[in-house]
């Protein structure tokens, strides 16, 4: 079951704790069946062992930030994740390998390695969630991606029941995707992350981040810097969290950018020429926000509760009062209407549980 990440700020008080709307970032999702909290990683495994061998549905929770939850909930047991810790297992003159335990809010995490001068992380400050969830997704931002760092997954596999490692080549990783994601076979217990020992930061790659940090792409600067200009980025785009501001109530990015062939780029190109990258082996990478933009549908675009956020085109987000089939009737206008435009497929980027699009 995925180990989806989530927001801390998101508790339940006594009478909804059940309530899945309660962990998640969205503010959306129906009951739980039940649920348990656990603390250890061994207590996740004896209680996701426990459900498999009830025949049970199961599903582990940790952050909540990239998780739809259908109204109805879900059926079964949901296992809270709440595991902590982070420990240097070793460590030279150049590198450290950094083992974070699945529960850890995954920012507090960042801060640690920038604060300690381990580089390679401090481009993906501000991203909500938690560090078990950062493989499944294969999270990114800012010309960083959780790929070029883990060295290790520990997993407990349900269908073998035992806890092995898996190295990076096993994870799968690709384009916000892994092995782990849209399954429950798996459940992320920690991860591994070899760092440089330095106090400047990774190259900077993303365009965007340079030109905040007025250096070149490819240059390297403090890792608090790099930090700080990464959170002034999100925070302007609604994607560092805030209780008060609605546009924050999202999974952030609710569609992922459009990997195109290159016939379907060739064809894409007689309609219009989007903002786009080169992908892996000859494919073209889209701009998602821009063909939803110029398909017609704007920033703040919405009803029944729902809009797209005001700040950034590819959040999708909770403006109080909304629903889970109101958010998902949102995304299937902008998918169809994107589709119907350009004849590009958009695909969600989170995890939907319970629910489909």
């Amino acid at each position: 079951m995925p180990d989806v990440s989530a927001d801390r700020q998101t508790t339940a008080s006594p009478a909804d704790a059940r309530s899945l709307g309660a962990y998640t970032t969205l503010r959306l999702g129906g009951p739980a069946g039940a649920m348990s909290v656990v603390n250890r990683a061994d207590d996740a495994v004896a209680a996701v062992r426990a459900a498999t061998a009830a025949d049970e549905p199961v599903f582990v929770l940790a952050g909540g930030s990239n998780v739809v939850v259908g109204d109805a909930g879900f059926p079964g047991t949901v296992v809270l994740l709440r595991t902590s810790g982070a420990t240097v297992v070793s460590r030279d003159a150049t590198h450290a390998v950094l083992r974070v335990a699945a529960g850890e809010v995954w920012d507090d995490v960042v801060a640690r390695t920038v604060a300690e001068g381990l580089s390679g992380l401090e481009c993906l400050s501000g991203i909500p969630g938690s560090a078990g969830a950062t493989p499944i997704q294969n999270v990114g931002a800012y010309g960083q991606e959780v790929a070029q760092t883990i060295v290790a997954v520990h997993a407990y596999d349900r269908v073998t029941d035992e806890v092995r490692a898996f190295t990076p080549q096993e994870c799968g990783f690709a384009y916000r995707s892994s092995i782990f994601k849209h399954t429950d076979r798996w459940v992320v217990l920690e991860v591994d992350f070899r760092l440089a020992v330095s106090g400047d930061s990774a190259p900077i790659r993303y365009a965007e981040l340079a030109r905040g940090l007025g250096v070149e792409v490819g240059a390297r600067v403090p890792q608090a810097l790099a930090r700080e200009a990464v959170l002034k980025l999100r925070a302007g785009k609604g994607m560092v969290l805030d209780a008060e501001d609605r546009d924050t109530w999202s999974v952030g990015s609710f569609f992922t950018n459009a990997v195109l062939s290159a016939p379907q780029w060739a064809a894409l190109r007689e309609r219009a020429e989007p903002p786009h990258w080169p992908g892996d082996e000859g494919a073209v990478k889209v701009s998602a926000a821009w063909l939803i933009e110029h398909a017609g549908f704007p920033k703040g675009y919405g009803r029944d509760g729902v809009a797209i956020s005001t700040k950034h085109t590819l959040a999708l987000t909770n403006r109080g009062g909304g629903t889970t089939a109101a958010l998902l009737g949102l995304a299937r206008e902008i998918r169809d209407g994107v589709r119907d435009r350009f004849g590009v497929e958009l695909h969600p980027e989170p995890v939907l549980v319970n629910c489909a699009l």
